[in-house]
């Protein structure tokens, strides 16, 4: 395909979902949840033939060298396939909010003032790898009475086209626009160009993905971009803490899966602690092949554990996003050091507090600026279906309406309205 027939492609996607746009955002809610319940089960009846899909682009992905991470988020087993699923019914038992008013207040001079939630219309997805985003984002689309056009990475071409198929016969079975959901089928990147720069279809974009992937979106894109860069998060462990309880969530915050954004990537630990906690998650991390970037009050604790992997951190190692078995970690003074330290070096994705002091856990929770901050638990718990979204259509690290895993309530928009009895203005 060469680029003018990439443009016209691009441009008769942006016009067939701008159409199809109007159509869902006057879909019934009963017709929405109707769809997404036929998409759960198209998964469920087609997940060996999906697995069986993903399996080309996992034999083509590694055959191409990419690292291990990478074929790790490239991965669709038939769990994820679960999940899929069941974030999709999780979507249709939740309420429509869609032509919800809020805030209506009656004004002196008669009129009644309100917000009414409403579809964004039409948005773009760039991401790459992870083909459950696929759905993730088809899933988001449809509840939200939105239009999506997904573009997803080269490296899972096949999963997608197998995903993308099974999502427009769901539409078609609820009687909703096939075009409301859209995959772009060509891997060539001038796509992306020209989907980034449609303002006349396209109302936001959603990039998900690697950092360069990213930049480029929000250098290049001509329409509003929801995104996050990294997701170099934290776990602080505050003195005074349960030490038990400390290990278990830092352990399960880094190594439950080393791949994804919410991962634990900083390890903080107040001073007054880290004699007593340090050496039991070294010997935990020592077990499991995760190594330990250090500062001189840490290492002095961790070296001297039998087989501990423990190097000294440099300046670089706070700001590192790993996405692999290692970790930086930094002995604190206490929770002031801590909210300084991630306030500088995290990347204000997810952040999280271990402790029993419940002054400290209210500070951390007000002075922490990120898009999710936790008290006594995993980082990793930050996602869209752990949260009750049903799905998310990525995480946000801006500050503009959407922030943190993004779910229904990301993807729309409020308009004002008025409610008047004939009244005019003196």
């Amino acid at each position: 395909m060469n680029a003018l027939n990439i443009a016209e492609y691009v441009h008769a996607l942006g016009l067939q979902a701008k159409v199809a746009s109007a159509l869902m955002a006057r879909a019934d809610a009963a017709i929405k949840n109707r769809a997404l319940k036929a998409l759960a089960r198209l998964l469920r009846d087609n997940a060996q033939a999906l697995a069986a899909d993903n399996a080309k682009d996992l034999e083509r992905a590694i055959a191409a060298g990419l690292s291990a991470p990478m074929v790790d988020r490239l991965r669709l087993g038939l769990k994820a396939i679960e999940t899929c699923a069941l974030g999709c019914e999780q979507l249709a038992t939740m309420p429509d909010i869609i032509g919800e008013v809020v805030g209506l207040k009656q004004q002196e001079s008669g009129i009644r003032v309100g917000q009414m939630r409403v579809p964004i219309g039409v948005f773009g997805m760039v991401f790459e790898s992870r083909p459950n985003v696929t759905i993730e984002a088809a899933s988001l689309s449809i509840k939200s009475g939105n239009a999506a056009i997904l573009r997803g990475g080269s490296e899972a071409i096949e999963s997608n086209k197998a995903l993308a198929r099974l999502v427009q016969q769901a539409l078609a079975e609820a009687g909703l626009p096939q075009n409301a959901v859209q995959l772009v089928q060509t891997t060539d990147r001038e796509a992306v160009g020209r989907l980034i720069a449609m303002p006349e279809y396209v109302d936001v974009i959603i990039p998900r993905g690697g950092k360069g992937l990213i930049e480029r979106i929000s250098r290049e894109a001509k329409v509003p971009v929801i995104k996050h860069l990294d997701g170099n998060c934290h776990t602080y462990v505050d003195d005074p803490c349960d030490i038990a309880m400390a290990v278990k969530v830092a352990d399960n915050a880094k190594t439950q899966k080393y791949s994804p954004c919410n991962a634990s990537e900083g390890l903080l630990v107040a001073r007054g602690a880290a004699a007593r906690f340090l050496p039991q998650i070294g010997a935990v991390y020592a077990a499991k092949g995760v190594e330990m970037r250090c500062d001189a009050e840490a290492q002095a604790l961790l070296a001297p554990l039998a087989g501990a992997q423990v190097v000294p951190a440099t300046e670089q190692d706070w700001s590192t996003e790993y996405l692999a078995p290692i970790i930086s970690v930094k002995v604190v003074a206490g929770v002031d050091e801590a909210i300084a330290h991630i306030n500088r070096y995290s990347s204000h994705h997810t952040d999280a507090i271990i402790t029993t002091d419940h002054r400290h856990a209210q500070r951390f929770l007000r002075e922490v600026d990120s898009a999710s901050v936790m008290v006594n638990a995993s980082t990793r718990f930050a996602d869209g279906f752990e949260y009750g979204l049903g799905a998310e259509i990525g995480i946000s690290t801006d500050k503009f309406h959407a922030r943190g895993p993004v779910g229904i309530e990301g993807l729309t928009s409020l308009k004002w309205v008025v409610l008047g009895n004939g009244e005019v203005r003196g």
